[in-house]
């Protein structure tokens, strides 16, 4: 017998990492993390082949740290997958809609589900984890305690599902990143290819407009561009950036090439096919 691989996620079970893990690699170990940290110390160290991450929520937009760990963590991507998110409030058996007065979850789940709060009259409380508040209410058995978690952390916890479906806006949506040790780059001719990579533009006028004409001049669609200020320097910025295509097409290779002469440390942090969702 063989011994699965594995694929590391931060969260508990039942968590939103969780199911995407379980979507796209049924057949894979899915490892629980405590923190982002851990879950790319896992991959680094050789516990883990893989690693899920949520990098941007269509809501609450980008996932914070994630965009300072990539960089340093000499991981690569390999892939992408988009999730729409989807949230139940849960309870102990037996507790209803009446019973409830708290309920529990992540703080951008509970900013999410405003209206569902605010329906039914009940008492926020921050938890670290959508899945840990499941587990938690679980625990406590208590029926005055509710949580807001996915579907399935009530499967897992033994948790009864009151509400279905309470998120604020249906286009809900996580995008993730898959993490490897290995660089693997999509080819050229298999489908819609994305391109991430990260630089530093010079501290020179008009240098971060130079840097990026030639992705217009070349007919580069940029999907994303974020700016982040690295070791402390007010001068000095650092941007994620991705666009659509691969580096050997001419125009994305040609823009490239026009991108260092106004930036320095210019990494590619990979190339990958892209999630038929952008379709």
């Amino acid at each position: 017998m063989t011994t699965p691989r594995r694929i590391a996620y931060q969260g508990e079970p039942g968590a939103n990492s969780h199911l995407v893990c379980r979507q796209h690699y049924p057949d894979w170990e899915a490892v629980p993390c405590a923190s982002f940290e851990d879950v790319f110390a896992a991959v680094t160290g050789g516990d883990a082949d893989l690693a899920m991450i949520p990098i941007d929520n269509s809501i609450a937009g980008r996932v914070a740290d994630i965009h300072h760990f990539l960089p340093e963590s000499d991981l690569h991507i390999v892939a992408e997958h988009f999730l729409r998110i989807e949230f139940s409030l849960m309870a102990v058996p037996g507790a209803t809609v009446e019973t409830i007065r708290t309920v529990h979850s992540h703080v951008h789940a509970l900013g999410q589900c405003r209206k569902v709060i605010r329906e039914l009259g009940l008492t926020p409380l921050i938890s670290g984890d959508t899945a840990g508040a499941a587990r938690e209410v679980a625990e406590a058995a208590d029926p005055t305690q509710a949580a807001i978690a996915p579907p399935l952390a009530a499967d897992i916890y033994g948790l009864e599902i009151l509400r279905s479906d309470v998120e604020d806006e249906d286009h809900n949506t996580t995008r993730f990143v898959v993490l490897s040790r290995d660089f693997v780059a999509a080819p050229r001719d298999r489908g819609p290819v994305v391109t991430t990579f990260v630089f530093n533009v010079r501290n020179l006028p008009a240098a971060l407009y130079k840097a990026l004409g030639g992705f217009a001049t070349n007919g580069i669609n940029m999907t994303k561009l974020e700016s982040y200020m690295v070791g402390g320097e007010f001068a000095a910025t650092q941007f994620l950036a991705e666009v659509d295509g691969h580096p050997d097409d001419p125009g994305l290779k040609r823009a490239l090439e026009e991108l260092t002469f106004f930036t320095t440390d210019v990494k590619v942090l990979g190339i990958y096919p892209a999630d038929p969702f952008r379709g």
